[in-house]
């Protein structure tokens, strides 16, 4: 994880109602709310310009109107929601810690606080495009469209399609490829979900290996992680050894490295050919 400059706001004091029991969403209570943000403050730092950085003022007011909107049973649940809301609401932050403090937690027994602590950040993932069935240009500008409509994903950079010859001996049409590179919220499983979803949108069946297929995608590389689960494979297991993922991807980022060979995408290409 890149390590970025911080702005912490401490223990900003709020009165909101949030609580299991009826007394508390009802009557309500003092929360301790800690905020550290990650952000790159350089250039606010060098030009003294609160334009280039984050008003913590405005993150306070941000942090307090929202808690005393919203309501929840569990302080996890009030502090997920604010870390994803503080995330979507000021463009400069890169990430930020959230601690929730409840000072006068209702357990019977004599305590300072009870508190929960979240992390969350930007991460940067890339996904394979492909299609070799109908429309093929439509359903990857479709997929395209899908990633960029979600609240939690933002399209950075789009690749050129290319028109590539099938991979894995199934008999089928050439294929249409390509890349993208997206900032998003969710993690690797919560994003290969998303992925299959705007597969169901075009009609995607998998019933041949390697066969012909409306729309395939594939995420590719996720931050700089390694990582593997029943469904999922971080780096693609294959990306290494397919042109056609590989040119696309240099497209928009040759100097991106994988995180398991240690070579850049452009080297991992120029390797391949």
């Amino acid at each position: 994880m890149k390590k970025y400059d911080e702005i912490r706001i401490e223990n900003l004091q709020i009165f909101a109602n949030h609580g299991v029991f009826p007394e508390e969403t009802k009557l309500g209570q003092k929360f301790l709310v800690s905020i550290i943000m990650y952000v790159d403050t350089k250039k606010a730092g060098q030009k003294d310009d609160l334009n280039l950085s984050i008003d913590y003022g405005s993150v306070s007011h941000f942090i307090t109107r929202f808690l005393q909107e919203h309501t929840y049973k569990l302080i996890e649940a009030a502090a997920e929601h604010l870390a994803e809301e503080l995330l979507l609401t000021f463009p400069l932050l890169k990430g930020v810690s959230v601690e929730l403090k409840k000072p006068w937690a209702p357990v019977g027994l004599p305590l300072d606080t009870v508190s929960v602590k979240i992390e969350r950040f930007w991460h940067q993932a890339y996904v394979a495009l492909g299609s070799n069935i109908g429309d093929k240009k439509a359903f990857l500008d479709m997929a395209v469209e899908e990633l960029n409509k979600m609240e939690d994903c933002k399209v950075e950079r789009v690749s050129d399609y290319i028109t590539t010859a099938p991979y894995g001996g199934v008999e089928q049409d050439d294929f249409l490829n390509g890349c993208v590179q997206i900032s998003t919220l969710l993690t690797p499983e919560e994003l290969l979900s998303a992925l299959h979803g705007i597969e169901g949108t075009a009609h995607r069946k998998r019933e041949v290996h390697w066969g012909p297929r409306t729309l395939d995608l594939d995420i590719l590389l996720y931050d700089d992680l390694i990582y593997e689960s029943e469904n999922l494979m971080i780096p693609h297991v294959e990306m290494h050894l397919r042109d056609f993922v590989l040119e696309p991807l240099s497209q928009i980022a040759p100097w991106v490295r994988h995180p398991g060979l240690g070579k850049t995408v452009k080297e991992l290409l120029d390797d391949l050919k």
